[in-house]
């Protein structure tokens, strides 16, 4: 998988793909993250990227021209199967999104900054809209760092365990039961006696008896969506 991310800001996500399961990806072989600044695609020479929005009102614009022109550079060199703009109105993001996206093989991510992106992008360039919440931040890039590694983290061989993904929460429209390690006992709170059993079956039982439960007291939406299917 290649993920392409369009940013006025790459050094904030140079961080979070440096280090831990995104960067474990990129060194396996299984993802490829590339970080483009759209100032560079800028024509003036003070490379600007934003201007005041037709018709008034607090707050600049990112413009067209440079977004856009990093858009067919890369769309050039490969097809994409969705670019994504990660906005606060766009599809609220969760499990089966990042699950469908991880089945895709080349995806460009586009971080708005200001007020947003010309509506002239989103028209005609943009396929998927995401947002990570409702509420706003100062950039797409945070989102942006969170839709890739909900993305990646599911790509077969990510983690070291490959079953370990389906078993969290939200998979199912469940949330994941609660985990305990040793020692089996920690200042008098012991590790529940069925998950010291051995026998398995019954352990997947409780398991999801309890993803049932927690879901059932903190996410009771979810249980109506399934009811609903």
């Amino acid at each position: 998988m290649r993920i392409d991310i369009l940013t006025i800001l790459p050094e904030l996500l140079e961080g979070p793909f440096s280090h831990s399961i995104l960067k474990r990806a990129e060194q396996k072989g299984l993802a490829e993250i590339h970080l483009h600044n759209i100032r560079e695609f800028s024509l003036d020479k003070h490379r600007s990227v934003d201007d005041y929005a037709y018709g008034g009102g607090a707050g600049m614009v990112m413009m067209a021209e440079p977004i856009v022109r990093c858009i067919e550079h890369l769309k050039e060199q490969r097809t994409y199967d969705e670019i994504i703009y990660m906005t606060p109105d766009g599809d609220l993001l969760n499990q089966k999104i990042a699950n469908e996206l991880s089945l895709r093989g080349n995806l460009m991510i586009l971080c708005g900054h200001y007020k947003g992106i010309d509506q002239r992008i989103r028209d005609r360039w943009i396929t998927r809209e995401i947002s990570i919440g409702d509420y706003v931040l100062s950039g797409g890039e945070l989102g942006a760092a969170v839709l890739t590694d909900a993305i990646v983290r599911l790509l077969p061989g990510v983690l070291n365990d490959e079953t370990s993904a389906l078993s969290d929460s939200f998979q199912d429209d469940l949330l994941a039961p609660p985990v305990y390690t040793r020692p089996a006992d920690f200042r008098g709170m012991p590790v529940p006696e069925i998950l010291l059993s051995g026998n398995f079956a019954r352990i997947d039982e409780w398991r999801h008896q309890q993803s049932v439960e927690r879901t059932r007291q903190r996410r009771p939406d979810l249980l109506k969506g399934r009811e609903k299917e």
